[in-house]
């Protein structure tokens, strides 16, 4: 199974969706690693070379009632990197297709995001 793969300049996040964890480089200089959550059985979450479009800060899904995606990334489509408030199944899959992170680390991805120019 391919990693998915979000990058941008210098910052770049690399998704192993079989260990269910994503790892976080600057400048080729891994910074963090990080469980997510992606697609649950049933769903997909992309693969391949990513590239965010647009940011979201309070994001309600318009697909899952007015689920809140805190913190999300959107990088194709309805896909996106968010926080989660399901904690617990982070290091597993779980969500719609979108990659979920815990709320600390959404925060802090969502924040590096902008540095190089609003695309990961």
């Amino acid at each position: 199974m391919f990693p998915a793969v979000v990058e941008a300049g210098q910052l770049f996040a690399k998704v192993d969706v079989s260990e269910q964890t994503m790892r976080v480089y600057r400048d080729g200089t891994q910074i963090h690693t990080w469980q997510v959550s992606t697609a649950r059985k049933g769903k997909i979450t992309p693969r391949g070379v990513l590239h965010a479009k647009w940011l979201s800060k309070e994001h309600k899904s318009g697909f899952y009632n007015n689920a809140l995606m805190p913190f999300a990334i959107f990088c194709s489509g309805n896909f996106a990197i968010h926080c989660t408030n399901q904690i617990s199944r982070l290091g597993h899959p779980a969500s719609s297709g979108c990659i979920r992170l815990h709320p600390d680390k959404a925060a802090k991805l969502f924040a590096m995001t902008p540095q190089v120019g609003c695309a990961i």
